[in-house]
This record gives C-alpha cells, structure tokens and sequence, in this order.
C-alpha cells in the first residue's frame, strides 16, 4: 500500500531517500498463541514479512531480532519463509540483534546476508535443551496412583508422573543430537569461511556481540539507523511493518480463543501463567 501511494503522490511531494521496511521478531519462539500471549511462529510473521518483501522500491528488508529461542521447527520454518521471499524477491535481509538472539534465536538471524548487533548483545547458544518436570514422589504423598493403559511400548516414554528411565532419557538425547546436527549444518552453510576455527562455537555456550563479531557469528556492531544511513545514504527512512489489526486498531495475534465459557478462559489464563514462567526462565539464561 505504501508504494502504491507513493506512486500516486506527484513527485515533487514525495519524501525524499530509500524507505526499509523493518521486521521486529521478538519474544519466545513458540507454536500457538492465545490473546493472553501472542507467539512468535510462522502463523504471527507471515503477514509482515510477505508486506515487507513485496515493497518493489526498497533494495532491502531489515529483521530486528530479539529472542532467546523456543521451537526449533517454527524457527527454521520462519527462517525457510525468509531465505524463500528473499530469493524471490531478490531483496538484501540485514538483520539487526537487540538484547538477545540465542538457540532458535539465531537460527532467525541466520536468515539474514549479514548480521549486526550492540557489542553487548548475546549471540549464539548453538545446541538443543528439553526440559520438564517429574511428578511420581508428590502423587505417593497425595496418595494418587497413577494409572495409563498403551497399545505400544513406548506410548509413555519420558512421562513425567513415572520415574526417569535410562533407556528414555538416552532415546531423547539422539533426538536432540539430531536436531542439533541440523543447527550446526545451518550455521556452516549460512556463515561459511566467516566462522573462526574454534570448537566452543557449537557447544551451546553463549557471547556477547564483541566476542561473537571475533567467532565469526555477525558481521559487525553496530546501529540499524545508523548502519543503514551509511549504506544507502542520509535521507533513509525505516518502516516498521507491523502485524494485521481488527476494526478498531488492536493487533491480531496469530491465534485468538474460541468463543467458550468461563472454565475456557480459566485454562487460557493458567495456560499463559505457565508459559509466562518458562518464557521468563529462558530470558533469564541471558542475564535478561
């Protein structure tokens, strides 16, 4: 819409310099989303970034990344639907790290040609981690017998109202070496000869900008304002592309709640507590 506006606009009223439409990818990498909490998935981001891949005039298309990870699957769907449009569009993707872009984090920024961040930023944390809770000692206080009836022998692998079993935890394990193998792979391609020759960067350990600039994770430090004034000239402008919004101007998460009494909304709002909770612990990892 901006471009078709601007092209109706006489030219001796148009804005001077090169407009770069933004991308803000932020929060906790997650499928589903509620009103409560919106997610970032490829559901939440698609809109905005075919909106900013489809601007004809802009030479670019700027992310701005801020997240400590999540779903390995959403971040490499979000950074396949990148690397796709830009492809296609034949456009630059410059991507610009505020805080954090850690784990699923960087896979994002992995979809950029070239990657900035603030010398204090955290980057990297190449590696997989599964998490949970077990639950068998309080359910003998509660005097709860838990009780589970499986077609399979391995329908309650990794239950988390039964004791650890040797044999789940070591089939986990090969599921995240595998994953893992998928990150590393990712980065190799994406970062080349840029990479220093060092074995810590695939440890899952996690640097600041200044360090990560040395192990060949970005490109360079530095402010997207400025950084992009300096390549495509002083009159640059930046537009923040934002999400799609309902009638009266409120943003539209990627899931909404179904129509439902209030037990439904009861759970949604317990269910957001929860992942409020873990979402937080994942910030903290970072000092954040």
């Amino acid at each position: 819409m901006s471009d078709f506006l601007e092209r109706l606009t006489p030219k001796r009223f148009r804005k001077k310099g090169i407009v770069i439409p933004v991308v803000r990818l932020h929060g906790q990498i997650m499928s589903g989303g509620s009103r409560f909490k919106p997610a970032l998935n490829l559901a939440s981001v698609a809109p905005m970034l075919e909106k900013a891949f489809a601007r004809k005039n802009s030479p670019a298309v700027v992310l701005s990344i801020n997240s400590p990870g999540g779903s390995p699957v959403q971040s490499r769907m979000i950074f396949q639907r990148i690397r796709s449009l830009a492809e296609e569009k034949n456009k630059t993707v410059l991507v610009f790290v505020e805080d954090v872009a850690a784990s699923g984090g960087y896979m994002l920024a992995l979809a950029g040609d070239e990657i900035y961040a603030d010398p204090t930023s955290i980057v990297g944390s190449i590696g997989v981690v599964s998490g949970g809770f077990g639950f068998p000692e309080l359910l003998k206080k509660m005097g709860v017998e838990r009780r589970v009836y499986t077609a399979g022998e391995n329908k309650v692998i990794l239950d988390p109202f039964q004791p650890e079993k040797e044999g789940d935890i070591e089939y986990l394990k090969t599921l995240q070496l595998e994953i893992h193998k998928v990150f590393i792979d990712m980065v190799k391609d994406r970062r080349g000869l840029k990479l220093a020759d060092d074995p810590t960067i695939f440890s899952g350990l996690f640097w600041t900008g200044q360090r990560g600039l040395e192990l060949g994770l970005i490109d360079g430090l530095g402010d997207m304002r400025v950084e992009l004034k300096r390549r495509y000239g002083a009159d640059t402008r930046l537009e923040l592309v934002s999400g799609a919004r309902d009638f009266f101007g409120r943003r539209l998460p990627g899931v909404g709640l179904s129509a439902g009494g209030t037990e439904q909304i009861a759970a949604a709002a317990l269910s957001g507590l929860a992942e409020t909770i873990e979402e937080k612990a994942m910030w903290s990892r970072y000092g954040l």
